[in-house]
């Protein structure tokens, strides 16, 4: 069928639903189960719900269903990759057809790092009014079935929540229904998905007409009480935030202060000024939502892509709370989920662009220092998948280190560490620097390495272990010890904790002799590893009643 599966290569592909027929209408189907994801939503510290200003990405692109809508990726090159999860809490993917059904790659690639994923529910202009007097009018059993259809679609596809835009004027009856429809669609959410959410769109007010107010106030305010937030639009001042901060009392990290990076009408900033808007929504406590941040892509082109998208989101660095990693095991190989060539284990397995998000590795902190150390993304080397993660800087004259902070955690420390380490270092004098781990711990007395004779680091910095061979039982699992090639080099290395909490994961690169010139180094991580030594001894869980379908032989 057309709906799942691409008419000119056969391949299954991701799909939205238009107007109330096909909604009511949906049910599961096995020939869509390639859209279900495959990554459940990773633990984070802190959770989601915290009390502190979060902040939502919502991806609106051309009409969205691009080349993202190839489940199992496609060979496109210069593609849109989005990959400072750590900075973000919510991707809402966004187009105009009725119901978007977020394409499974981004839900899978947001999940792995702690990303929770909204599908928009849109209506607008006159058809919309149609389609919400229909729902809405009707009472009771009607807008309750759509509030069932929208919880189930979340519930088997494995994402979690919607994004309510409803931009058209509404009769007094479907108004007066619109806050129990809300409260019901979030009652449904809640029991269906873990987790999940439902954030309305500053549109309708409570009488019925279309207005955008920019600010939460009486006249919408019973449509955020009835669900998890309200999402602005984009035209507010300072003012307006401040009113919506009074009002929202409590609740207002649940208030996400729409900002168009468009720079669309009256704004405070847009482009790389984006910074300016988002000053001012800290200042009063607000999250935030970043609205087709795209621009980089669709606005200063796909050429420079990487380099210009690590420039803006440098430049929101510092209003972006970012999210610690707080489960076992950490591995990565820095994989964008794109890329020019295939590398595996150092070498160009296959030349050609390529692009398919599920395949995105963990991401990275990507640490910026202006003029001493700048970390990107490097697609003419990898180790593993399509790039490797690149650091350049420099180290000071009369200093022998820089630590560059890749990961922040957030875990109590297991006794026993296992860490790996791949990397290659450019540039005229390779063999002027060395290049390790560090593992900072949290502040407790308490904690100390190794025998209980060792006396805890001040600052809780240790330097694992480095071991020049896996212990034996682990050799297999730890080939990665003996495995450089191709000008990559293998670190293995192990540290015993007791009573510590991880708190993060840098790599120092320190220079073999002091000196008193600054010195520049170019280093490419290929893949990092922490593994807890337990679970690694354990045997992995036996796979069965394994079935395959769809068999197509060419």
């Amino acid at each position: 069928p057309a709906r799942y599966f691409d008419t000119k290569t056969t391949e299954p592909i991701s799909f939205f639903l238009s107007g109330l027929e096909e909604l009511l209408a949906w049910q599961p189907n096995s020939n869509d189960e390639f859209n279900v994801s495959a990554v459940p939503l990773a633990r984070r510290q802190p959770p989601l719900l915290s009390r502190r200003p979060r902040t939502l990405v919502c991806h609106d692109m051309r009409g969205g269903y691009l080349e993202d809508r190839f489940i199992q990726g496609s060979a496109t090159s210069n593609p849109y990759v989005f990959y400072h999860w750590r900075y973000i809490d919510i991707f809402v993917y966004f187009s105009h057809h009725t119901v978007t059904i977020p394409p499974v790659v981004w839900t899978n690639a947001a999940h792995r790092n702690s990303v929770s994923v909204l599908g928009t529910f849109i209506t607008e202009w006159t058809d919309g009014e149609k389609l919400c007097e229909a729902f809405l009018a009707g009472g009771e059993e009607a807008y309750g079935a759509v509030a069932e259809q929208l919880a189930r679609i979340a519930q088997h596809y494995r994402f979690d929540g919607w994004l309510i835009n409803i931009e058209n004027k509404l009769s007094a009856a479907a108004v007066g229904n619109l806050p129990l429809f809300l409260r019901d669609l979030t009652a449904r959410v809640h029991s269906a998905v873990p987790g999940g959410l439902v954030i309305w769109y500053d549109s309708v007010l409570k009488d019925g007409t279309l207005r955008w107010q920019n600010e939460l106030n009486d006249e919408n305010r019973m449509f955020f009480d009835a669900c998890d937030g309200l999402f602005t639009n984009y035209n507010w001042k300072e003012e307006q935030l401040e009113r919506t901060q009074r009002l929202a009392g409590p609740r207002q990290n649940d208030i996400y202060v729409g900002v168009d990076v468009f720079g669309r009408g009256d704004v405070i900033g847009g482009g790389f000024n984006t910074d300016k808007s988002l000053r001012l929504i800290r200042q009063y406590g607000l999250s935030a939502a970043i609205f087709a941040p795209g621009w980089v892509y669709e606005h200063l082109g796909k050429e420079n892509f990487l380099q210009n998208e690590n420039r803006f989101w440098g430049s929101l660095a510092k209003y972006l709370p970012t999210h610690s990693i707080c489960t076992l095991p950490l591995t990565t190989s820095f994989s964008l989920g794109m890329g020019n060539s295939t590398f595996l284990d150092g070498k160009d397995e296959e030349s050609g662009p390529w692009y398919d998000l599920s395949a995105q590795d963990i991401q990275p902190l990507y640490p910026e220092d202006q003029g001493m150390l700048s970390t990107s993304c490097c697609l003419q080397d990898a180790w593993c998948g399509g790039s490797s993660l690149k650091l350049q800087g420099t180290i000071p004259p009369g200093e022998e280190r820089v630590a560059v902070r890749l990961f922040s955690l957030q875990m109590p420390a297991p006794p026993k560490l296992f860490l790996t380490l791949l990397y290659k270092l450019e540039g005229p004098q390779p063999d002027d620097f060395t290049v390790a781990l560090e593992v900072t711990t949290g502040d407790s007395g308490m904690c100390f390495e190794g025998n209980p004779t060792s006396l805890p680091e001040p600052n809780g910095r240790y330097h694992p272990r480095f071991l020049p061979a896996p212990p034996p039982g682990l050799a297999k699992l730890l080939a990665a010890c003996q495995r450089g090639s191709h000008g990559w080099t293998s670190r293995c290395y192990e540290l015993e904790l007791q009573d510590c909490s991880l708190q993060d994961l840098s790599v120092i690169v320190s220079r073999q002799q002091p000196s008193p010139q600054e010195t520049s180094f170019t280093c490419l991580l290929g893949e990092v590893r922490v593994l807890d030594t337990a679970s690694l001894a354990a045997s992995p869980p036996q796979v069965y009643g394994v079935t395959a379908s769809q068999l197509w032989w060419q």
